[in-house]
């Protein structure tokens, strides 16, 4: 039946049009912003997942840092501790030749003392940032170590919360303290002096270990959040980001429908009109 009140044909055609534009809209804006969730209305399940992966992205970010700067502090206190072992080994050397009757043990004392000088310098300059391992307060507020923040856990709907490495202070200040040092005079204050620097070096063999354990735990710990980082990041991806190829084979057959739903729109707008070839 036709009508020249009630246009049926061309109700469904301007349905099915107002559908292919509002399906051609959302994939314009997919290629234009390369999201198929761009906001919480396209699906707010995924746009909320997203959001809080991204927030956890950001944490990783900032963890990172940490761990950079955590790995930097104890890097320079474990290259200060290796060059105290150094400085020890040529002192140990020196307090063996002085064992012999027939050396100069002034000259020996004074080489030692210019050693433990030296020793006191690389202790104190071994500092990244104001954080310095190798003293008993490392931070000149009472610290005895230094804590990284190394993780950043999250268990189901709760709240995130972080992971932390600590390194303790080789503590150089008391282990190798050199100030109160026996001087060489004879072959029996020699070996004195050399059962005292051997304490040393085994406290700053001790240290140095320790501290590059450290460090490598630490980077070992870095790589591993970049790597996860960058995964959360392909995750988040897969879940937001527009497939282009498919987005673009659907604009190319939605416009193809919308040629063909304005002509169809066209027809059926027509129909009435061919009613007054009956009236002539």
């Amino acid at each position: 039946m036709t009508s020249i009140l009630t246009n049926n044909g061309a109700m469904v055609a301007l349905q099915t049009l107002k559908s292919i534009n509002s399906n051609l809209e959302t994939t314009q804006n997919e290629i234009s912003t390369g999201k198929k969730v761009g906001s919480a209305k396209d699906n707010s399940a995924i746009w909320a997942i997203s959001k809080v992966m991204e927030s956890d992205v950001s944490g990783f970010k900032a963890v990172k840092d940490s761990l950079s700067l955590g790995e930097s502090t104890v890097s320079v206190a474990s290259a200060g501790a290796e060059q105290i072992v150094d400085v020890l080994n040529e002192m140990k050397e020196l307090a063996i030749s002085a064992h012999s009757e027939n050396v100069d043990h002034g000259k020996i004392e004074a080489t030692l003392a210019k050693k433990r000088e030296q020793i006191q310098a690389i202790i104190g300059s071994s500092q990244f940032n104001g954080t310095n391992l190798l003293k008993t307060d490392t931070d000149g507020n009472g610290s005895t170590g230094l804590t990284v923040v190394s993780s950043l856990d999250r268990t189901g709907a709760g709240a995130p919360a972080t992971s932390t490495i600590t390194v303790a202070s080789a503590d150089f200040e008391t282990n190798v303290d050199t100030t109160g040092a026996t001087a060489i005079t004879d072959k029996a204050s020699a070996a004195t002096a050399l059962t005292e620097i051997e304490g040393w070096l085994t406290k700053a063999v001790e240290g140095a270990s320790s501290l590059g354990a450290a460090a490598a735990r630490i980077s070992d710990q870095s790589e591993f959040i970049g790597r996860l980082s960058d995964t959360m990041e392909m995750g988040i991806g897969s879940l937001v980001d527009a497939d282009m190829e498919e987005s673009s084979a659907r604009l190319k057959a939605l416009q193809t429908q919308q040629q063909l739903g304005v002509q169809s729109l066209s027809i059926a707008n027509q129909a009435p009109g061919a009613i007054m070839s009956l009236f002539r």
